[in-house]
């Protein structure tokens, strides 16, 4: 028996939906609700892969647990610095594990992007592309922090809902050149 197939549309409602209506969220009703709009939206795409997939994927289910945490805390205390903490939180994580299993050569981007990648890399590709991304995901979580504590809610929010987003995905085609440079060659069946 095969596991079920995801729909196309399903993995980006699981990644940006929950964005989309914090932003909207925000534009209509502030920082609080939008939170709270956070918190919801993020365990109904979660609830929707476990009804169509039977299973949740690894990296959503952590981010949500750090949305749950932090986005309660903000509507608990009625603090939005724990909001504004989550995105630094979680790509403080990123940078963590990826880094930490370097010295282990352990490139642990692999086992994470590894069936969606369109060819396959070699060791040493892997273990390059993993450094890359965790320091870049460090830098993004050194970026966030700044922005927070120096900016406007306003601008903050755009950075997180635009300036995140656009920033990796301009990091990502940014590897085109190492991905195409340390391209595995097929194995022979």
């Amino acid at each position: 028996m095969s596991e079920p197939r995801a729909p196309a549309w399903l993995r980006p409602t699981i990644d940006y939906g929950p964005l989309v209506v914090f932003f909207a969220a925000y534009m209509a009703d502030g920082l609080m609700t939008a939170t709270a709009a956070l918190i919801l939206a993020t365990v109904a795409v979660l609830g929707m892969s476990l009804a169509m997939l039977g299973t949740v994927p690894r990296l959503p289910l952590l981010t949500a647990a750090i949305v749950g945490v932090f986005g309660g805390l903000t509507l608990w205390l009625n603090d939005p610095a724990f909001i504004k903490m989550k995105p630094t939180i979680v790509q403080a994580i990123f940078a963590v594990v990826l880094l930490g299993g370097l010295p282990f050569d352990k490139p642990l981007l692999r086992p994470v992007l590894g069936m969606a990648m369109p060819w396959p890399l070699t060791h040493r590709g892997w273990r390059v592309l993993t450094l890359r991304w965790g320091l870049f995901f460090a830098a993004m979580a050194g970026l966030n922090e700044l922005v927070w504590r120096t900016q406007p809610t306003d601008l903050w929010v755009s950075f997180k809902v635009f300036g995140i987003l656009v920033l990796t995905l301009a990091f990502a085609l940014a590897q085109m050149p190492l991905l195409n440079r340390e391209k595995a060659e097929p194995s022979p069946e």
